[in-house]
């Protein structure tokens, strides 16, 4: 998906509505899923020791910004994610079966290749967590809790439609959800690319969730990426909606119940990661001294756009752009932040 403006498009909302907007849709967001999902805010780090294992290594080829510290002998990365940050604070701050937490983290992607109308070098997103039991690492504890983010996405939407009337042109999500997995959707459109397969499928159900993300399927390759020490690949997915200004599917939430020690086990096997077992983090969960969890990522600029109607994500986050989008978007009289 290359940069493309809808012909015919202009803002609802002028640049100080929206940043008055986007500070309000985050309050009632926030509030929102900590009530549904029982999370509590705490601080996070913006950057972790290189040698912790605490980063994400997400598809395994993206280069983390890291830096040295003076009087120190460490090397500091920016956190990709705290999906595993997560999982020790919620062992260090002695949180319980069916309470969480949630942050806010902010991300460097410097190697991201697809800088769309959706995708930027910056990353913005509520990251949560919460403590479960290990009767809860099942599908249908995965998909009540999916079902309670859209639930939190949708009541926000009719929050900010009632104080925002000019927004209600752009309809109401759905929020009933529809659950597939990633090998349905490769039977169903064996022809396709995964980015194919998703557009299709979420074209006609709206509001989608896509199961088991990260291991091969009977075509050999995965449907995307996922690093093999926080999902459990057969526990996790995306939460997606269709978008009507843009026509695609917007993924807002990569999420699952995370590894426990066999499936990390058998996952640091098949991506070939066994390096990983010496790190500190990976030590703690192949012994046993983490807590079993479930947790995600809910992008911010991405509900911002969802929510306003935006045709850009730079119309909700301030970033750098390669001199194409800038062109496209001053051409169709967008504002880039």
């Amino acid at each position: 998906m290359k940069v493309s403006i809808p012909e015919g498009y202009k803002s609802i909302l002028s640049v100080y509505d929206t940043q008055k907007a986007i500070s309000l849709l985050k309050r009632l967001f926030e509030d929102r899923l900590g009530a549904l999902l029982n999370l509590y805010r705490v601080s996070a780090p913006l950057f972790v020791e290189s040698n912790s294992g605490l980063n994400d290594n997400l598809n395994g080829y993206e280069r983390p910004v890291s830096f040295d510290i003076l009087r120190s002998d460490a090397t500091a990365q920016v956190v990709q994610s705290l999906a595993k940050w997560k999982r020790v604070a919620l062992k260090r701050y002695g949180f319980f079966p069916g309470k969480g937490l949630y942050t806010d983290m902010d991300a460097i992607r410097r190697d991201e290749d697809e800088l769309d109308n959706l995708h930027s070098i910056y990353v913005d997103q509520w990251d949560w967590e919460k403590v479960i039991l290990p009767e809860n690492r099942c599908v249908d504890y995965l998909k009540l809790t999916v079902m309670d983010i859209v639930k939190a996405v949708c009541d926000t939407q009719d929050t900010m439609q009632a104080i925002y009337p000019q927004l209600q042109c752009l309809g109401k999500l759905e929020r009933k959800v529809t659950f597939v997995t990633a090998q349905e959707l490769e039977d169903l459109y064996p022809d396709m690319t995964a980015k194919e397969r998703e557009n299709t499928f979420v074209k006609e159900h709206k509001t989608v969730f896509i199961m088991g993300i990260g291991g091969a399927l009977k075509s050999g390759k995965p449907h995307d990426g996922r690093a093999p020490d926080y999902d459990d690949w057969s526990l996790n997915g995306d939460i997606m909606f269709w978008y009507e200004p843009l026509q695609c599917a917007m993924e807002i939430s990569s999420m699952g119940i995370r590894v426990d020690i066999e499936s990390l086990d058998r996952q640091l096997k098949l991506a070939g990661c066994d390096d990983r077992r010496e790190l500190p983090y990976h030590k703690m969960l192949l012994n046993g001294e983490l807590p079993l969890t479930i947790g995600g990522g809910i992008g911010q600029s991405r509900v911002s756009m969802l929510l306003l109607g935006k045709a850009h994500i730079g119309e909700v986050q301030a970033s750098i752009w390669d001199k194409e989008t800038m062109e496209v978007c001053e051409n169709a009289g967008v504002m880039l932040l």
